[in-house]
């Protein structure tokens, strides 16, 4: 699951490295981004968006998001753990709300109204704001039962709760990856897909069975 004003295009190196380890993999676009840039965001699309991959998968798979498809894939596993066989939550270790989010909407909103609907992408910015007002990724955090990763660019400014994320949930693996930012799949795509196949491996190594990615 992509970030915010991106696509799954972002994950072409991810798909085309598990691909090529026999890990059938699919990424898709949320609500208002790539080919469904005509939609608005909610939150409620975005779990359906991502229910419809999860149940077209023939096993539980392992769901992976980055940024605003972190947050949103950590929202779905909280409610749909027995779907899933693990977690990957990438540049997602902040929790959004507080004064720094209200100054963030506030900006958006204004850019939105300066530039008009539909000229651009920052209104995607304002309907996700508004959608995660309030939401708490500690609290999903804190009820799962599932295997979670969390991968962090160095560089990445989300990742300010990083060490309550490891509190919250004890047994997260964290991986840090140097000299990569927000992006981190992008900035550091050997060190990213590293996490990704040896995650598959352990499950595979638990379940007997090759997990898919989403």
């Amino acid at each position: 699951m992509h970030g915010t004003r991106t696509s799954s295009e972002i994950w072409h190196a991810q798909v085309s490295a598990l691909r090529r380890g026999g890990h059938p993999t699919f990424a898709i676009d949320l609500p208002g981004h790539g080919t469904r840039s005509d939609e608005r965001f909610t939150l409620d699309g975005a779990l359906a968006a991502i229910d419809d991959a999860v149940q077209a998968c023939p096993a539980p798979p392992l769901l992976v998001g980055l940024s605003l498809g972190g947050y949103v894939s950590l929202a779905y596993a909280s409610k749909h753990e027995d779907r899933l066989a693990g977690v990957v939550l990438a540049g997602c270790s902040t929790e959004i709300k507080g004064k720094p989010l209200h100054l963030y909407r506030r900006a958006s909103t204004r850019v939105t109204q300066w530039l008009g609907r539909g000229q651009g992408t920052w209104h995607v910015v304002t309907d996700m704001l508004s959608a995660l007002a309030g939401y708490s990724p500690l609290r999903d955090l804190r009820r799962l039962l599932l295997p979670v990763w969390v991968v962090n660019g160095r560089r990445d400014p989300l990742r300010l709760d990083e060490r309550r994320y490891l509190r919250a949930l004890p047994g997260v693996r964290l991986t840090v990856v140097p000299r990569a930012g927000h992006d981190v799949n992008s900035h550091a795509p050997a060190a990213f897909n590293r996490v990704l196949l040896d995650a598959l491996h352990e499950l595979a190594a638990h379940t007997h069975v090759g997990p898919r990615t989403a």
